[in-house]
């Protein structure tokens, strides 16, 4: 297995999850404005999912297209980071979630985008320019609400605390790869202290940091997205509009 292939499996994953999480939240959002932007940056990481489970489909060289890659395979298959599979919850642990995640993004396809990898470079000159965007909308959100009233406050700085141990896992050195995240966590930290800061929270303490989604080792959240995400391509194999 070529670790392009890995790294392009592994990014795909994250992609196509996050989309999946982000869709749940359409007709569900607090209001309709903000109904029409999750589910506009759920379709950016479904389009960054596509071209990388794409790619990664023709490294492997098995005959799996995007389709097959997404739908016929199981949890212990899948590469995504712990991050993305978590529940929704509250309206603040979505933003700390796509706060983390768009932290993670703008660095991590900056640097895939000058890689020698022709294809992946490719990927990042077109995904860092989204993500920029997701990362901005999630900061608005995440300043709005830790600023805001004591409760919003106490939901944000619930959602940071939920969330931050997740993002360690992110940046697990990966040597060989075209981009190692480990030299990513830098550029994270500055981003996510600053907005942090200006929106009155506090950056969490370091204690345990879950992980194992790299491996194909999940939590029980990712079972039942699969579930629901495959259902209909697992039921009708073959099928097509």
């Amino acid at each position: 297995m070529s670790v392009n292939f890995a790294l392009a499996l592994a990014l795909g994953d994250d992609a196509l999850i996050a989309a999946q999480r982000l869709a749940e939240w359409s007709t569900r959002a607090p209001e309709m404005e903000e109904d029409i932007a999750l589910s506009n940056i759920a379709l950016d990481q479904l389009g960054a999912a596509r071209l990388l489970l794409s790619y990664a489909g023709e490294l492997e060289g098995a005959g799996r297209d995007e389709d097959a890659l997404a739908y016929l395979r199981d949890d212990r298959e899948f590469r995504n980071c712990l991050l993305v599979e978590l529940p929704n919850g509250d309206f603040a642990v979505t933003m700390a979630k796509l706060l983390v995640l768009a932290a993670y993004q703008v660095p991590l396809y900056t640097a895939l985008a000058g890689c020698p990898d022709e294809r992946l470079a490719a990927v990042g000159a077109k995904a860092r320019k989204e993500s920029a965007y997701h990362l901005d909308h999630a900061a608005l959100w995440v300043k709005r609400l830790g600023d805001g009233t004591e409760e919003s406050h106490r939901r944000m700085q619930a959602g940071v605390d939920q969330i931050w141990p997740y993002a360690d896992e992110l940046f697990a050195a990966w040597p060989d790869a075209p981009v190692d995240p480990a030299t990513l966590r830098p550029d994270f930290d500055d981003t996510v202290t600053a907005v942090l800061a200006e929106a009155t929270l506090t950056v969490p303490e370091v204690g345990w940091t879950p992980a194992g989604g790299r491996d194909g080792v999940h939590t029980e959240h990712l079972s039942y997205l699969l579930a629901e995400m495959q259902v209909l391509h697992r039921a009708h194999p073959g099928a097509r509009w």
